[in-house]
């Protein structure tokens, strides 16, 4: 079960990031801490099947929901996902799978059935409480970087933000690649402001325009960030928000880009 949930492409990518575990002690050593790998696979049980940590058949993944969930904290803390999202991204590049000479933007709601950090009313709801993922993917749907906020802030809020959160993506010689080149957007990231704002990054704007009837033509980039939401929310846990620290939703949310971004290179082998 630990190797259907884990793979081996996975964890041969994910071992390195992960923090040295202290030494054990000689007198009174206790109980043999549970592997990386088992945790692991208990963390990416709950992501896609959605179940409570408390839930976790700890005789079917090999240890139990609290001790994955521990797991996952000192990983989110440690800044394993980041780190892991990066290195893929400068994989898919170093084999010519990412183009980022055109991106697109969007944001999605979820419901967050408990409070916590980045909750608000949602618009959309009956102003429930709720948050709201802001993704940036390239041409293919590649899922670039991913925020998350309150349900009740505006798209462009989290334009620059999410420019700013792609890491730098090595891959191939020369700089890094950290921006993409054209930019599209639906209509709710239309402000003068922020075009000009890209501009002067050096990013060109492809924003459409409220009042304008359909059929700009846009849509046949911008589709690409819709299918890597529906791609996000196979992950059954990332549907609705149980999380109350929204640091940990952030971690399972870049695992899952990871994830993602491992598919595209199996895919490719």
């Amino acid at each position: 079960m630990t190797r259907n949930l884990v793979p081996d492409e996975l964890w041969d990518r994910i071992a390195p990031p992960l923090p040295a575990r202290p030494a054990r002690r000689h007198r009174h050593p206790g109980r043999l801490p549970v592997p990386d790998r088992v945790a692991l696979a208990g963390i990416i049980y709950v992501l896609r099947k959605g179940v409570a940590w408390r839930d976790v058949p700890s005789t079917v993944v090999g240890c139990s929901g609290v001790t994955a969930w521990r797991r996952l904290r000192d990983w989110t803390e440690s800044g394993v996902w980041p780190r892991l999202h990066a290195a893929l991204l400068g994989e898919l590049r170093r084999a010519d799978l990412l183009d980022m000479d055109d991106c697109a933007v969007d944001g999605s709601h979820i419901r967050a059935l408990k409070r916590g950090d980045h909750v608000g009313p949602l618009p959309v709801d009956r102003a429930r409480p709720g948050s709201k993922h802001h993704l940036i993917v390239d041409r293919h749907g590649t899922p670039l970087a991913i925020t998350l906020t309150g349900g009740n802030r505006h798209d462009v809020t989290q334009l620059l933000p999410l420019l700013d959160a792609i890491p730098s993506i090595r891959g191939m010689r020369g700089r890094p690649r950290r921006k993409p080149r054209r930019l599209y957007a639906d209509r709710g990231y239309d402000f003068d402001k922020y075009r000009r704002l890209l501009w002067e990054r050096g990013i060109k704007p492809l924003i459409a325009r409220r009042g304008e009837a359909h059929g700009s033509g846009l849509g046949k980039v911008r589709w690409v960030v819709e299918r890597t939401f529906a791609w996000l929310h196979q992950f059954k846990r990332l549907r609705i928000r149980y999380e109350r620290r929204a640091d940990i939703h952030q971690g399972l949310l870049q695992l899952a880009c990871s994830i993602i971004c491992l598919r595209r290179l199996r895919a490719a082998f």
